[in-house]
């Protein structure tokens, strides 16, 4: 962990300059370029809200709110582990020229999804300033699943980027897996508006569905009083994964290069 800290310190321009990369490559062909990161969460709302909200959201005012916290922080670990997967494969060729910390690849891939994520929260504050939600002091306890959503998405990325260098497929599993991350993350319905909430337990095994809980609760203008499990639950998780993350790619990144 010493060297890890030491030679992100020590490589923290190439990083940065990583990061700026993968951002300007992101909307390269895009008319609109960087604004989409504000388009896409706010017409999946638009459309999730139309869809849902007779169904599932009725008499809640407040229910596109509900759908965009959910949505925004799910597209940011969605997104940011489906890069991180495949950014040790995609520098192959630089990892055979010239030495670069490996693991700057796959954290800088998600550093540069968070801070399209941190841009995207304008919308959310466009959507509650429209449907009038009460801003409280407890928004700023939003930081803590913001921070710890990140650690998560880390972790797991370091782990995916790991194995996805020596098992190709996992990039396609991945992506069915997040389905069912999606689905367990009550994004547009609440879980206790379901008929069988016996399995309830279910979304408890979720530590994405915890932080999605917490940031809700933040921007609701409540504390973290009543969902203690989730919060500690989420973050001995994403504290947990991140550490692993690190080991796992620490002893396998020498056999990188015979692979990519």
């Amino acid at each position: 962990m010493k060297e890890f800290i030491h030679n992100l310190k020590k490589f923290r321009f190439l990083f940065w300059e990583l990061v700026k990369k993968d951002i300007k490559l992101k909307y390269r062909s895009s008319v609109l370029g960087v604004f989409w990161t504000l388009l896409e969460p706010l017409l999946t709302m638009i459309v999730l809200t139309l869809v849902f909200s007779n169904l599932l959201g009725k008499g809640d005012d407040n229910f596109p709110v509900y759908i965009l916290c959910g949505r925004l922080l799910y597209s940011f670990f969605s997104n940011g582990t489906k890069v991180a997967l495949k950014s040790v494969r995609k520098h192959g060729s630089m990892i055979g020229k010239v030495y670069v910390p490996k693991y700057m690849y796959p954290l800088s891939a998600v550093v540069s999804n968070y801070i399209m994520f941190v841009i995207s929260l304008v919308v959310l504050a466009g959507v509650m300033i429209f449907e009038k939600v009460a801003v409280t002091w407890h928004l700023v306890l939003a930081l803590v699943p913001m921070t710890v959503i990140l650690f998560m998405t880390m972790g797991v990325g370091l782990i995916l980027a790991t194995y996805d260098v020596f098992f190709r497929d996992l990039e396609y599993l991945w992506t069915v897996m997040l389905m069912l991350v999606m689905y367990t993350c009550a994004i547009f319905y609440k879980v206790d508006s379901l008929k069988n909430v016996t399995n309830a337990w279910i979304f408890k095994c979720n530590p994405l569905y915890s932080l999605i809980v917490l940031f809700r609760d933040a921007v609701f203008g409540r504390g973290f009083e009543n969902d203690m499990y989730h919060l500690w639950f989420s973050l001995a998780f994403s504290f947990g994964v991140f550490i692993l993350g690190i080991i796992i790619f620490w002893r396998k990144q020498d056999k990188f290069i015979l692979y990519v």
